[in-house]
């Protein structure tokens, strides 16, 4: 079995997550795929960030709706890295990306790449981002029937369990991955603290996105490597169901060779070269 090599938010070791220059490393790097998150701008614009708000990965501050893309476009979303952006990678005010763009980015490898589409919400789910994805998609070819636009295959992810049911009336349960998180997993988080889910307490969250792997509502699993090593019998019982494994993020040896023993067929990492290299594939030719 060939592992599948998901690039999160791009070659993000490299250059700062989500940017022009960390996707087109990761094609550099050779992964098979990337991952993204997506925001809706104030003037309704699909953007690629993580955060709702800016602080961390911008020198921005405030939530990212509030703002229109004109005005995103005017804030530098990459030297907070402190990695020189080669120019070949474009200039500081190219880095912030739309959809559309890193599709033209993925459309010009010259190769079929994979794109996982990660749908993040907090205490509500709000239908009107995946909507927008869906119709941005729609316009570049893509259908619910193959899921490809052109020579990108796409999927989509999400923590939150009502962002899963809403895509399962829309998207191949093949394509649909169910996040999932072991709770309490990142230190100093209390369990009743918001994670990555925060629809509802993180245990009652979990809870229900394995329901929809158990069901087939989902059937790409995206246990992080915590969730994966505490509970080995749980995706045992889904590799036997023919559930898919997408794990993140895998950085390490070690963590990588949990994914292997444990018969994972895809993984995301910050860090595609290196996850090649150590799966004794050769570098993509310069």
């Amino acid at each position: 079995m060939t592992v599948q090599i998901f690039a999160h938010r791009g070659a993000s070791a490299s250059y700062a997550e989500h940017t022009r220059g960390a996707y087109l490393q990761a094609l550099a790097d050779g992964a098979d795929g990337v991952e993204c998150d997506l925001h809706l701008t104030a003037d309704g614009a699909l953007v690629l960030i993580h955060d709702d708000e800016l602080d961390r990965t911008s020198n921005g501050t405030g939530p990212v709706a509030d703002r229109t893309l004109r005005e995103l476009r005017e804030l530098d979303f990459s030297s907070w890295k402190g990695a020189r952006v080669p120019p070949e990678y474009g200039g500081t005010a190219e880095q912030l990306l739309t959809l559309d763009e890193l599709l033209d980015i993925l459309a010009g490898a010259g190769r079929d790449v994979a794109l996982a589409l990660e749908f993040k919400y907090g205490t509500f789910f709000d239908a009107a981002l995946v909507d927008a994805a869906l119709e941005a998609l729609g316009a570049r070819g893509w259908s619910a029937a193959d899921s490809v636009a052109g020579t990108v295959d796409v999927s989509f992810m999400s923590f939150h369990p009502e962002a899963v049911k809403y895509l399962a009336e829309r998207v191949p349960a093949a394509r649909l991955c169910q996040l999932l998180e072991e709770v309490g997993e990142v230190r100093g988080r209390p369990d009743d603290a918001p994670a990555h889910a925060p629809g509802c307490r993180p245990r009652r969250s979990q809870a229900a996105g394995e329901a929809l792997l158990d069901d087939g509502v989902a059937r790409l699993a995206g246990p992080g490597v915590g969730y994966l090593r505490a509970n080995p019998e749980k995706a045992s019982r889904w590799l036997a169901a023919g559930r898919t494994f997408r794990v993140w993020t895998v950085d390490t040896e070690e963590d990588l060779q949990l994914c292997l023993d444990a018969g994972v067929a895809e993984v995301t990492t910050n860090r595609p070269a290196d996850i090649r290299a150590m799966l004794g594939r050769p570098p993509k030719p310069a």
